[in-house]
Order: C-alpha cells, then structure tokens, then sequence
C-alpha cells in the first residue's frame, strides 16, 4: 500500500470571506493532490459556504471557538490535536494564528511555517510594541516565515529579528482565466445587471470596491471621496456609480453614511458575492482605499479583468501597481486625494483602457496563480527535506 502525502495542517484565526482565505482556497485547489494532502484548522470558525470553494473532497476543517484574548487556553487541545493529526507540516498566517506552532513544536511537527499577510487596522504599519514583542518571543518555534510583499520581508528581517535566509517571499497569485477583461458590450451589460447596481447612463463610469466591510478596509474614505468627486464634476453626476461589493460589520455605518450624504441613487452596497469575477467586470475602475494590506488578492483581480487600480500607498500596494501606467497611487485617509486619482479617469476616459490593458500584462507576467502555487510547493519540499536532514544528523 502506498504511502499517503504528507499532512499540511493550516491555521487561521476564522476560515470566512477574505483575501487571506482565498488565498488558501487558491493554493489548496491547485497544489497537486498526490503531493500534498491538507486539514484547515480555524481557532475560532469557519463558514461552511466559503469551505465550498475549496474542490477537494478530502480536506478537513475543525473550530476550535476560540474566545477573545491569548489562545494559551488551546494549547493543550493543539498539542492533542497536532498528535492525532501527524501533520508534517503546520502552516500558520498572520499574528492572529501565530501562537499555534507552541503547540505545534511540542507535539513534534517537523516543519512550523509562518506567513505574514498584512497588518489590521489596530496595527497598520506594524509599529505596536506589544505586537513586535509577541512575533519576537515566538522566533524560536518556526522553521520559516513566508513574507507576501518586499514591505513585510523588511518588516520581518529588520524588525521582528528574523534571519533573511528564513524568509521566502511569495506574492499571492491570481486565476487569469477566470479572471479575465470583459470580451464584449452584451456581456457587459449582462454582467453589469448582475450586480443590482444603478446603471450609469450612457458615457457613465462606474467605479467599484470589492472587499470586507470593515474599518481596515475603510470604505467611509471612499464615499467621502465619492462626494467630492460628484462635486466636482456636477455636469456628470447622474452618469458616475460606485458599487461596493462586500459584507461585514461596516455596512449599517455605510449605509447611514450614504443616506446622510443623499448619495443612495449613485452608490449601491451589493453585499457579498459568489461571482467576484463578474462584479469585476460590472465595473470600469476599481479602487481600494485601505488603511493597511499585505499583497492584495481583490487588487490583482481587479488587474487580471483588466482594471485600471486607485489604491493607498500601504502595504504591498505600491508592489502591484506602477502610477501612471497601471492605475495611481494616494495616501490613505485622503478623500481629497482619492477623488482627485478617480477624477482623473472622468476626464481622460481614454487611460481606462491603457491603464487596464498595462493592469492585465503586468499580472501575467509576474503575478500568476501557477507561479506562487510552485513557489509553496518549492517552499514545502525545501523545508521537509531540510527537517529530515536535521533529524538524521
């Protein structure tokens, strides 16, 4: 009988709607099944409608239900969980998740792999003592820090202490094919409908968000800048939408913020969806007014259904997108700044075009879903094959 894959058990905080978790869901469906088999483990939940984009049929996932505060509580669940499970590898994300390769180390797990996606808004730069001093004490217990930007590789090697040869960096990748520019007007218009969204009128432009709601993401910056925008463009106001696609604890202050601003018949809250790919294409350009990312999954879909990008220069931001040729670059927190970067596309509606089509050819060339998928499974294989060594020796 042979022998079954080694186990790669990943560890988040909750399994719901989300960049990270997508991420996941990408690199689970394409890593190769004989290579590698995988267990998902949420210490708090998971949703069980976004564990259905996950095609395999053989992936495990356990809650935990983890309450607020130090999860020093779980160890001993993790310790038994991680001896039950025999993973060859764990593989934790964010600082959330950091805690469980304690247990993972004291149960024997060969390999702890740690990746930093990005910061929240309670830390957006990553500057909070606590917070350092926490990756910090944790250095000893992982074998390998993934990094999914240059901003967080500095961050871990600088900052947090971290040897530069146990970092690996690994931008998120996309799906081109699924993710992919609109290919006529029927389907446009079709796809456009979709969404629930006022139409524009004819000559409209409908710029668009996908994300959380949630304060990190700072989709109130947007409507602010939305506003100004109008303000500035009174001869086009009823032809300009925004369409925001998500769901989250932000909606209702959102939406009061919407109606405060009588902006209800321009900008529509479409919830959260299952076919991002379409919302994509519902809309001419998309921006992303965050207060801190990693590496941005909704920003290279975006790019991939041939968008040009406005986003804030946080994170990995500035790593996707080339101001001036693929969409532009402002500071967060400046709705000034940001309706400024969105009018210029009212203006001149010929860079849509140009900037998507650039958007398009940069994810292609560096940003594809093939090529991190083999940067995790290069990852996985180097660093078994080295924990097997150290056992030899």
């Amino acid at each position: 009988m042979s022998e079954s894959p080694p186990l790669v058990v990943h560890v988040v905080y909750g399994f719901h709607t989300g960049g990270l978790e997508n991420g996941i869901v990408n690199l689970i469906n394409s890593l190769d099944p004989h290579a590698f088999r995988h267990a998902i483990v949420s210490l708090a939940t998971h949703s069980p409608d976004f564990a259905k984009r996950i095609q395999r049929d053989d992936v495990r996932f356990i809650d935990l239900n983890k309450t607020p505060g130090h999860g020093i509580k779980l160890y001993p669940r993790l310790f038994r969980l991680f001896r039950r499970l025999k993973p060859a590898i764990v593989h934790t994300r964010n600082l959330a998740a950091l805690e469980a390769v304690v247990p993972a180390w004291m149960a024997g797990v060969p390999v702890r792999i740690h990746g930093e996606h990005g910061w929240d808004v309670a830390d957006p730069d990553g500057s909070n003592r606590k917070y350092l001093l926490a990756r910090r004490a944790y250095r000893p217990f992982v074998t390998q820090y993934v990094a999914l930007s240059t901003h967080l590789e500095r961050y871990l090697v600088e900052r947090v202490g971290i040897r530069q040869q146990k970092v690996s960096r690994i931008c998120n990748g996309v799906d081109t094919r699924r993710f992919h520019p609109v290919m006529d007007l029927a389907v446009e218009a079709d796809i456009a409908h979709s969404t629930q969204a006022a139409p524009a009128e004819e000559g409209g432009l409908t710029f668009g968000t996908v994300g959380r709601l949630q304060p990190v993401k700072d989709q109130l910056n947007l409507i602010k800048a939305f506003g100004l925008l109008l303000e500035q463009c009174p001869e086009r106001a009823g032809r300009l939408k925004l369409v925001i696609v998500g769901d989250g604890p932000m909606r209702d202050t959102l939406a009061t913020e919407i109606a405060s601003m009588e902006l209800s018949q321009s900008i529509s809250l479409a919830g959260e969806r299952d076919d991002i790919a379409d919302a994509m294409r519902a809309i001419d350009v998309f921006v992303l007014p965050s207060l801190a990312e990693g590496i941005s999954n909704t920003v290279l879909e975006a790019m991939a259904c041939g968008l040009p990008v406005v986003a804030t220069c946080v994170g990995g931001n500035p790593e996707l997108i080339v101001p001036g040729e693929t969409g532009e670059l402002v500071p967060a927190a400046d709705p000034q700044a940001l309706a400024r970067a969105m009018q210029s596309y009212v203006q001149t509606p010929g860079l849509i075009r140009r900037h998507g089509l650039a958007a398009r050819q940069r994810v292609e060339n560096r940003f594809s879903l093939s090529g991190m998928v083999s940067s995790y499974q290069v990852l996985y294989e180097y660093a078994l094959a080295m924990a097997s060594h150290r056992l030899v020796a």
